[in-house]
């Protein structure tokens, strides 16, 4: 074996390709080994001119070509020491350093089962080999050479190419020194030995701010958890049982900062404002719009580009558990808009991530979304369906959260989806179903409640698809939850219409609670409802301006008393005018008019109302807590009915939708006195202050399938709301 000072040698041809970036295996050659020259070093280093090796001596290696030095050592543990006209600096040589993958997790990773892949791959600070550093990890299975770039490397691919780890397609490398807050991006030499874009971590934890294009290195746990009582509770917070109702909230238009250049609110702003705001007015949970990271603002998170990272538009992974940990402090859930059905083109996203179409179907048929230019994950594929079950699992887990609604499955469940004839393919069965879309939400859903009991999967299906909320095992889809389109469809339809056409079209009042326990579900009016001209809530509302207060009262009560989970969009609790803009902050001055005021008075009370008394959140998803009691009186356009829950008193819902005043006999379901409990027309919600003077006395007299009934007086363009005992 040579001694220091002693001479080895390395084929041209390969020392050529290592500082060209075309060696496929750089480890095979680069850092310590064993030859049959003896043990020598290979370190390439484009920016030095000389170059040694520091440990027990010093020894100076030789230069191959430009950039690549090699030289003969003794097998201990070293340093290098590089040198240029401007200066000398030393280094650990990251081709010194093992792998850190493990068998266990090649062997995981390849078979597609890889539950919690985000701890394998992505960008982790840890300590390996007793040296502090970074590891980076990617799937990138037809890709020639992988290398990370960053500003540590001048963006140099040739410097940090990583090591392949077998037939899994994962390459790694572990770059000592690096610490968390480097932007890195992946830079790849495809199948063909073309070089490709360079591409953001597909399992990165951290971005640059839009429209910077890089991953960041980010450290996962760094908040310390408050919310164990949370926790405990969750699964019973959360039953098909409990009183759900959700404030869906996009992050960024919310509120902002106008005196620091209109900036939206931080995560740490938003743990106090937001939750303080949204627990005042009694909702449950805070449904936020996707903050996985996405290079466009208009896109309202709907794109993402980084799975796994929390925009950082509003702070750090630490920051974004802040607002979590607050809402559970206070005891609200948290819930997450989840997209899994499509991605964007953008070149530094999954889009032919490695040259080939890896993430996406290679045939635009099924792999490119005609309506939103998107492309659609290839389900079928284990490592893709891997990829994006263990995301579901890494919100969960990783940020506590309590759910996930799950955007757009009605596009994943069918290949025609928005297609004309043709212009899609038939699965293996020659049908219409997304088979293995299928199979990727079945199991999803079951990892996650099988992961995480008490969670709540929520699917955004607008298709009559059969079991969405049945269990996985009796054939269903596993979701807890489902958006009930059909009802909302229908009622903005008929709240839209002038009141004397109304008694036309009663059946889209009454029909959806037909069908209401056909699955379990959410009744939404979310941020769809309320963009591209379809006004706001309180402007599709017909009439003068105080009709149009007094619609929207009544729609929100109805809304209410209906079974079915609670959604509310944010600006609809006060009745903003603007149809929502995500350039703009809310339109926050409306609550200095006190009609405004008193839409949001009556949301705090229906949110009140709707948590204290079970029989309006016990039957949400069980026919026996609901029936109707006259539903048929299209000719007045009022609608009658009562909610229910076992050995608890019943609740009747009362509505009257045209402006002329009725006082009708309402059929009880018992005798007494029955207490108004609520009344939209009440002058604390901005109303007339007609009503039933706190009550209404029932008798025996059979009307509307009920033994009892009383005389009401039902305002106009009203809801009341009536319950057995003395005022």
């Amino acid at each position: 074996m040579p001694g220091p000072g002693g001479s080895v040698t390395i084929d041209r041809q390969v020392a050529e390709a290592l500082v060209a970036g075309r060696q496929e295996d750089p480890f095979a050659v680069l850092g310590p080994h064993r030859t049959d020259q003896g043990d020598r070093i290979v370190a390439l280093v484009p920016d030095a001119e000389r170059l040694w090796a520091v440990g027990a001596e010093t020894v100076e290696l030789s230069p191959v070509v430009p950039g690549l030095f090699c030289g003969p050592w003794d097998g201990g543990p070293y340093r290098l020491r590089a040198e240029n006209a401007l200066a000398t600096w030393d280094f650990d040589d990251p081709y010194a350093f093992g792998p850190v993958l493990g068998a266990i997790d090649e062997y995981l990773i390849g078979e597609g089962t890889h539950r919690r892949l985000w701890e394998v791959l992505g960008a982790h600070a840890i300590t390996h080999e007793g040296r502090r550093g970074v590891h980076f990890a990617v799937w990138a299975p037809s890709a020639k050479r992988v290398s990370v770039v960053g500003g540590f490397n001048n963006w140099d691919g040739r410097r940090h190419q990583m090591r392949r780890r077998g037939m899994t397609g994962v390459w790694e490398i572990f770059i000592p020194a690096l610490m968390p807050g480097e932007a890195y991006r992946y830079e790849i030499l495809g199948a063909e030995g073309q070089l490709e874009p360079l591409k953001a971590d597909p399992v990165g934890f951290g971005a640059e701010h839009p429209p910077a294009k890089a991953s960041v290195v980010r450290e996962l746990d760094l908040h310390p958890w408050g919310d164990a009582a949370w926790l405990a509770k969750r699964d019973k917070a959360q039953a098909v049982r409990a009183p759900v109702s959700v404030y869906e909230v996009h992050l960024g238009s919310w509120r902002r900062v106008a005196g620091e250049g209109n900036r939206p609110l931080s995560y740490h702003e938003l743990a106090s404002r937001l939750v303080d705001y949204v627990a005042d007015l009694g909702f449950t949970h805070i449904e936020i719009l996707p903050i996985t990271e996405h290079p466009f603002d208009g896109s309202w998170g709907y794109q993402p580009i980084g799975l796994y990272a929390p925009t950082i538009r509003h702070g750090r992974p630490e920051e974004f558990a802040e607002f979590v940990d607050a809402a559970h402090r206070r005891g609200l859930g948290v819930i997450l808009d989840w997209v899994p059905g499509h991605f964007p083109t953008d070149d530094h996203g999954l889009r032919r991530f490695d040259g080939t179409a890896l993430y996406e179907h290679a045939d635009p048929r099924e792999g490119f979304h005609q309506d939103w230019n998107t492309l659609i994950y290839n389900y079928g594929r284990r490592e893709v369906a891997n990829y994006l079950e263990a995301n579901a699992l890494f919100w969960l887990d990783q940020y506590h959260l309590d759910g996930l609604r799950v955007d757009a499955v009605a596009s994943m469940l069918f290949r025609d989806y928005s297609r004309p004839a043709g212009e899609w393919v038939p699965n293996a069965e020659g049908g219409r179903e997304n088979l293995e879309a299928i199979a990727f939400l079945q199991s999803t859903n079951r990892l996650a409640y099988g992961e995480k009991p008490g969670i709540m999967m929520i699917a955004e299906e607008s298709t009559t698809y059969p079991g969405v909320t049945r269990p996985v095992d009796k054939g269903g889809l596993g979701f807890g939850f489902k958006w009930n389109m059909g009802w909302m469809n229908d009622w903005l339809r008929y709240f839209a219409r002038e009141p004397i056409h109304r008694r036309w079209h009663h059946n889209e009042l009454t029909f959806a609670s037909s069908y209401i326990y056909s699955e379990n579900f959410f009744l939404p009016i979310s941020h769809d409802e309320v963009v591209h001209g379809k006004a706001s809530m309180i402007g599709k509302m017909p009439g003068s301006d105080v009709e149009k207060f007094a619609n929207l009262r009544a729609f929100y009560a109805l809304q209410w008393g209906h079974p079915g989970k609670k959604l509310l969009f944010m600006g609809q609790e006060f009745a903003q005018w603007r149809e929502w803009s995500h350039e703009r902050e809310l339109d926050w001055n409306l609550l200095d008019y006190l009609p405004h005021q008193g839409v949001m008075r009556l949301i705090r009370d229906l949110n009140r109302l709707y948590r204290e008394t079970p029989a309006l959140h016990w039957g949400d998803a069980d026919p026996e807590g609901f029936s109707w009691i006259e539903a048929d009186d299209a000719e007045h356009s009022v609608y009658v009915f009562a909610r229910r829950a076992p050995g608890l008193p019943p609740v009747v819902v009362a509505a009257n939708l045209t402006p002329v005043e009725r006082i009708l006999r309402i059929g009880l379901p018992q005798d007494g006195v029955w207490r108004e409990v609520l009344n939209t027309d009440s002058a604390w919600y901005g109303g007339g202050n007609r009503g039933n003077l706190g009550g209404i006395t029932a008798m025996r007299e059979p009307t509307s399938r009920c033994d009892f009934s009383a005389e009401a007086y039902l305002p106009p363009l009203s809801v009341v709301m009536f319950t057995p005992g003395a005022a």
